[in-house]
């Protein structure tokens, strides 16, 4: 989830200079949630370690024992901290939900960390949240000047202050009044003295599933937690569908009514892990097609076909395959270097690229190569890679994105930079092959993404997919971009400055 007051990347131009990921979009979130199992805490912490690659700064997990609720949040990693039986043992309950996230320009924030926990007058509510509110802004202003003390920048603490307001005698019902009130994307796992509750936002932008583990109900963001701890897949969490588990039994509800989804198209082309699978389809596959495509629209003459480890592997194998091209692994990834490495200094710096990246010079010396990466956010990372792989003696290197130029910001829970800052909105497909030092460069086309992810064509007037990014066609109002720029919001800034 991330920070209300911007979509902005934190990721400064240092950082791009010294972490050849800093130029990746970032999911935030990732949850999970189990009832009814005596492991519970054990199982939330596997479930979430499979679920890392969705949220690598903070973690969380908070359980109910039958009489009190117990949290654990922390910065860092899964495996850093909840490994140890005594940090599990901590943790008591058959019931738990946990938490992986990213942080945005508000910063790393232990205050952040989900899942968030209050006291309200029904008992005790702890929530998770994967996505963002486009209308969380408004929210806290209006709640701030009514009262309410928030505790955390996070917009997922709107949701608890609504849910803590609301006069419904139920806690669902209470749930469903804070849902009615805001806008964007949310997929929640919360949790209550007797209940797991599931809710996914009206458009299905982001992802939520529903397992069942020996009786035991689960809710997560992907597929792949489920086969992390042997659960079965059931189905997924319906668009506008909030999902009660009591004793077993889950109960659904559509508030909103029943509407038609139009998920994140980047989960297939970058977040989601390669063996989930999302509304029926692999998300390798899909991959894959988007690199056979991207053969047929952008093919050029070449010696070899080579990935940008990790994501842009199943998109290669596609585009080798199409193309008939060989395919060979010219880039190793290191992965055992993060983020924190050596204190740089400009000499070090410059070594960036080699910390997690290196070429395989065997199988790049002479040749002409075409290089397959699943984005171009800022070109930042490109370019490196680009002068990488000219070092180690390509004779040509021809970049190829296996997803659509990325043209606009998102305001749903992806970590992007401002329009300003991303390439495609700012530059001809020329222009940007220069300014990355490849011989060429092509993207896959919006009809080739929709033709990977099976569909005949994209439909303009109801797409089926949230792919803003890619076409401006956002899926909900964006109420705080539509505030900020409004002359009440220049009001209230005013008078909170004097």
């Amino acid at each position: 989830m991330s920070d209300i007051n911007s979509a902005i990347s934190k990721n400064t131009l240092e950082d791009d200079v010294f972490d050849i990921d800093a130029d990746k979009l970032r999911e935030e979130c990732g949850v999970f949630g189990i009832s009814g199992n005596k492991e519970a805490a054990v199982i939330t912490a596997l479930g979430l370690h499979s679920l890392q690659h969705r949220g690598q700064e903070g973690c969380g997990i908070a359980s109910y024992d039958g009489a009190h609720f117990h949290t654990d949040r922390r910065l860092g990693l899964v495996g850093d901290h909840f490994t140890k039986t005594s940090t599990l043992a901590s943790l008591p309950g058959t019931n738990a939900i946990g938490h992986v996230r990213y942080s945005t320009a508000g910063g790393t924030l232990l205050r952040n960390v989900q899942p968030l926990f209050a006291d309200l007058s029904s008992g005790g509510f702890a929530i998770a949240h994967n996505g963002n509110l486009t209308n969380a802004r408004i929210m806290r202003d209006y709640l701030t000047q009514n009262g309410a003390i928030f505790q955390s920048t996070s917009d997922s603490e709107v949701i608890l202050q609504l849910i803590a307001r609301s006069r419904a005698p139920k806690i669902v019902g209470r749930l469903v009044d804070a849902l009615q009130q805001i806008e964007g994307a949310y997929a929640l796992v919360c949790l209550t003295k007797n209940k797991l509750i599931g809710a996914r936002d009206p458009m299905g932008i982001r992802p939520l599933v529903l397992g069942n583990l020996d009786g035991s109900p689960v809710l997560c963001s992907e597929t792949c937690a489920l086969d992390m701890i042997g659960a079965e897949f059931v189905r997924e969490i319906e668009a506008g569908e909030v999902v009660v588990c009591t004793d077993g039994k889950v109960e659904s509800h559509f508030p909103f009514g029943k509407r038609k989804a139009r998920p994140c198209a980047f989960e297939y082309v970058y977040f989601a892990r390669p063996d989930s699978i999302m509304a029926g389809k692999s998300v390798y596959s899909v991959r894959k097609r988007m690199g056979i495509r991207l053969a047929q629209e952008t093919g050029v003459e070449a010696d070899v076909v080579i990935p940008v480890p990790d994501s842009g592997v199943p998109a290669a194998l596609g585009y080798a395959e199409s193309s008939g091209v060989q395919y060979e692994m010219g880039i190793i990834r290191n992965h055992y270097v993060g983020r924190t490495f050596i204190e740089p200094t400009q000499q070090i710096r410059s070594f960036g690229v080699r910390r997690k990246h290196s070429a395989n010079r065997a199988v790049i010396e002479g040749k002409r190569v075409v290089l397959i990466d699943d984005s171009v956010v800022r070109g930042t990372t490109s370019k490196k890679i680009v002068q990488m792989v000219r070092d180690a003696g390509a004779k040509e290197v021809h970049l190829r994105s296996a997803s659509p130029p990325i043209q606009w910001p998102d305001f749903y829970g992806i970590d992007m930079p401002d329009r300003d800052q991303l390439m495609a909105a700012n530059m001809s497909v020329e222009e940007m092959a220069a300014a990355i030092g490849a011989d060429s460069l092509g993207f896959l086309s919006v009809e080739g993404l929709y033709w990977a992810l099976g569909e005949e064509k994209r439909n303009p007037d109801a797409p089926q997919y949230a792919d803003h990014y890619f076409t401006g066609d956002y899926p909900t109002r964006l109420a705080d971009v539509e505030y900020v720029k409004s002359e009440s919001f220049q009001q209230l800034s005013f008078l909170i400055e004097a």
